[in-house]
């Protein structure tokens, strides 16, 4: 690990003024990847400004019909939460299943979204549910937000304060997960809100992406088998030792159809 300076703002002006002055800061918040990355000195920051001191980016409300919640909420705190519950329990079900509990009681949703690993749950539910991304100065829409491999729309000094989950008629989601690793390996998250049909996939190629065929098929016909005809094409799907591209575009479509049963 590399020497660097260390601040532990209380306001989310103050972390921003910092981060704003310096190009090569980092926040910190699970620390779930940003540690591993300098204990293996993959990541060279002057300054690491740890955000867990700032209230305001913590908890979770329900503001007319959608769901809000902090950038520093931890994942076990939205699975265990009941206004996720209640009104978007497959969420809570995605939380509820990242990693192990470690991961789960140290990790953020704002630091899962942020960092934007093609293996990551979150994001598939951002873009399924056209959620809203809040920063310290600007909202972005979902669609905007991702942009490749741990790359989103994001600015350097920019800070991810909340995200907005609209309430869905219905949402389902289901993954493929490495046996060893846990990471995803594929996953489809599909949701209708307000009539709208949306399918995310995750885990199986550089970056979440909407599979565009499958939300065709549910908007005429809401239920696996409108899914089960359709073929993911692999040609920008991963390939590694776990599973060459031909099989993860093939789990794209078994984990749509799990999804469609698990939303009813």
């Amino acid at each position: 690990m590399y020497d660097f300076a260390y601040h532990k703002p209380t306001t989310v002006a103050d972390a921003v003024k910092i981060l704003a002055a310096d190009s090569d800061a980092r926040p910190i918040s699970g620390g779930q990847t940003l540690l591993p990355a300098l204990k293996h000195r993959l990541n060279k920051p002057t300054s690491v400004v740890d955000l867990s001191g700032i209230a305001e980016l913590r908890g979770i409300k329900r503001d007319g019909n959608k769901i809000v919640i902090g950038a520093m909420t931890r994942h076990a705190d939205v699975a265990n939460s009941a206004e996720v519950k209640a009104a978007i329990p497959m969420l809570a079900m995605l939380a509820s299943g990242i990693g192990d509990p470690a991961v789960r009681n140290r990790g953020t949703i704002g630091g899962s979204v942020s960092n934007n690993d093609p293996a990551a749950d979150y994001p598939s539910a951002v873009v399924a549910l056209n959620a809203t991304v809040v920063t310290s100065s600007r909202r972005i829409a979902a669609d905007d937000f991702f942009q490749g491999m741990f790359t989103t729309a994001m600015e350097p000094g920019e800070l991810l304060v909340a995200v907005e989950f609209p309430i869905p008629e219905k949402a389902g989601y289901a993954k493929m997960r490495n046996p060893a690793s846990r990471y995803v390996m594929a996953g489809a998250f599909v949701a209708k809100t307000g009539g709208q049909v949306r399918v995310a996939i995750n885990g199986a190629a550089a970056c979440v992406f909407r599979q565009k065929d499958m939300e065709a098929a549910l908007s005429a016909n809401w239920s696996p088998a409108a899914v089960a005809g359709v073929k993911q094409a692999a040609d920008d799907m991963n390939s590694d030792i776990h599973g060459s591209a031909e099989y993860r575009a093939h789990l794209v479509t078994v984990m749509a159809k799990r999804a469609v049963a698990a939303a009813g």
